[in-house]
């Protein structure tokens, strides 16, 4: 087993090609780094499993699927190389083949007291705990090696490309599908996608119990996209709760291509407190509409009748309804204008899914072109989480030739990505950016042949 055959697997299931050379080189870099953990007598003859996990592409629906709206996005030809086998002695060690740096980790439910971690670490020891609380007696004793090649912190969902990664292996290692706990909570992509999500922001997921997660308030679309994407394909999906909707090719002749914009997107601190404010006013505008309509809803998308058909349009009676709500609250630390403005962008947002669907089906890049400006200005004018940076960026490829460009991420930081003609996209990226790379929509998660 060599990087390369791994790599030649993967293209098999739908990678661009010319990714090959670098994906070979991401899988010998685990296996060389896995090569060196010294392995017990009894781990002498234990299975070795392989994936590949990659980061997503958020096209359209910034901000709107904690809130039960739609999205589209596809998995990224970049991402995690993942190597695990059990360990004997119930000891959980992870590496990180990329940064030379390790830790140990307790797959045991944090005691409250209990400081985080910092880091990528601190993402591992939410998996592991969250696994161990969720499936008491599990055996997660493993040695598992990563790498990764996504732009860290840069909107292309690093960090629950990362979670998804060791949650997956560590599921594989414990034999945990085959438990009734997993049985009567997950029964299918969907459902594994949403626990994944559910691990991250802390959240329950069925009769499975949450806790603190990563400490972020965020949804489920980039575990949607990197548990269930297509190859080729942009895929739409609703929330609350998750199901595709709808799918769209990506035409031959268009090529994607991404840049970061420089500026890391920190989730913490600070920046942590905006991105979870942003989710927070959803709640907050789903509070009022239940405090004023008869008819419950779960979701901000739920209220406003959009969670269903891909095609459906908010309900203009339940949006002048939650309006008039907006209009007569008085919600300490929101102001009416910042309330109604949240309630713009998502209504604005989320209606440019079942149009993007459209416009990709019909090779439309006129009109791509003007969903995503609209899309790039309401972040900034109504969301506001775009930074100078981003929103240069996605100008300065408007004025290199593409024709539809918009940041992606969560924002404050991120990326951004640009529409150009394949046979301009080389040139493209070379004058955009120098970290711009091109990204035809890839797999999504894979376990490879070992």
């Amino acid at each position: 087993m060599t990087g390369a055959t791994l790599a030649a697997s993967l293209v098999e299931r739908g990678l661009d090609p010319g990714e090959l050379a670098a994906r070979a080189s991401l899988f010998d870099l685990v296996l060389s780094r896995l090569g060196h953990i010294p392995k017990r007598t009894a781990e002498a003859r234990a299975p070795l499993h392989a994936w590949w996990v990659p980061g997503r592409l958020e096209a359209f629906g910034k901000h709107t699927d904690y809130a039960g709206g739609r999205t589209l996005v596809c998995a990224v030809p970049r991402g995690f190389a993942v190597l695990a086998r059990p360990r004997s002695d119930g000891t959980l060690q992870v590496a990180d083949a990329r940064r030379m740096q390790d830790g140990s980790f307790e797959a045991a439910p944090r005691p409250s007291t209990s400081p985080p971690l910092s880091g990528w670490r601190h993402y591992v020891d939410v998996v592991a705990r969250r696994i161990a609380r969720n499936f008491p007696g599990a055996s997660l004793g493993a040695d598992i090696v990563i790498a990764s090649d996504l732009p860290r912190a840069a909107g292309m969902s690093s960090s629950s490309a990362l979670v998804i990664g060791i949650a997956t292996a560590l599921v594989r290692v414990a034999r945990i599908e085959s438990r009734p706990e997993w049985l009567e909570n997950i029964t299918g992509p969907s459902d594994v996608a949403g626990y994944y999500a559910c691990i991250e922001n802390g959240r329950s997921f069925g009769s499975l119990p949450g806790d603190a997660g990563v400490g972020t308030h965020g949804g489920s679309e980039d575990h949607a996209a990197i548990l269930t994407g297509s190859p080729g394909r942009l895929s739409a999906f609703a929330f609350v709760p998750m199901r595709a909707i709808g799918v769209a090719p990506v035409p031959e002749r268009w090529r994607f291509v991404l840049s970061p914009c420089g500026v890391v997107a920190q989730k913490t601190g600070a920046a942590q407190e905006s991105y979870n404010r942003l989710s927070s006013g959803t709640r907050v505008l789903l509070d009022l509409w239940n405090r004023s309509s008869s008819s419950a809803a779960v979701s901000l998308g739920d209220a406003l009748g959009v969670s269903g058909a891909p095609n459906a349009r908010t309900s203009p009676a339940a949006a002048e309804q939650l309006r008039g709500a907006v209009r007569a609250s008085n919600t300490p630390g929101w102001t009416r204008d910042a309330l109604e403005r949240r309630l713009n962008h998502f209504i604005r947002e989320d209606a440019r899914i079942p149009d993007a669907l459209d416009a990709f089906r019909n090779t439309d890049a006129e009109g791509l072109g003007r969903l995503a400006d609209d899309s790039q200005r309401e972040a900034e004018t109504l969301l506001g989480n775009q930074i100078s940076e981003t929103r240069a960026l996605a100008q300065a490829a408007r004025n290199l030739g593409a024709f539809a460009s918009s940041s992606f991420g969560a924002g404050f930081g991120g990326s951004v990505w640009a529409l150009v003609e394949r046979d301009r996209a080389d040139a493209f990226a070379r004058a955009w950016h120098a970290d711009a790379f091109i990204a035809v929509p890839g797999p999504p998660v894979v376990e490879l042949t070992v």
